[in-house]
């Protein structure tokens, strides 16, 4: 029998561990704030284009160039090497890129587009480059003339 100002019988031990639940939670919940406004992020990009002519593109003649073309109808033009295809939509334009970059990633991809077509017409089309695997895309342009 023990007495009433001895030790108690049961005693607890102070708890030396940390309660990592809260801090997961917040870290989730940072996760998806990132996940959703990096994309908005990247959407538009203000670019000061400078009024001077541009060098040409170095490429390598050994990597055959992916070359697609909008006209000024908004009809879209699959060049691969010498082959010239038909007039496209742009989700054919897709899967025929999808398909050459799986078999060969290491190809150049090319953008020539009319100066007449809208503006979001070419941005859509890089879109669907970039979501068929594309890395990077060039730009084909002309030099401006020289004549006043």
């Amino acid at each position: 029998m023990r007495g009433m100002g001895m030790m108690p019988a049961h005693r607890r031990k102070p708890m030396s561990e940390i309660n990592v639940v809260p801090y997961i939670d917040v870290m989730l919940v940072l996760l998806v704030i990132f996940m959703v406004t990096a994309p908005m992020l990247t959407q538009g990009v203000k670019v000061d284009l400078p009024e001077t002519m541009s060098d040409p593109i170095q490429s390598d003649k050994d990597v055959e160039s992916i070359i697609v073309s909008v006209d000024s109808n908004g009809a879209y033009f699959l060049e691969i090497g010498d082959e010239n295809s038909d007039p496209m939509s742009l989700g054919e334009v897709r899967t025929q890129v999808s398909k050459i970059l799986s078999e060969r990633s290491a190809r150049e991809i090319l953008v020539r587009g009319d100066e007449h077509v809208e503006y979001g017409t070419v941005v859509r089309l890089m879109a669907e480059l970039q979501g068929a695997g594309a890395t990077s895309v060039g730009l084909i342009t002309e030099a401006p003339s020289t004549e006043n």
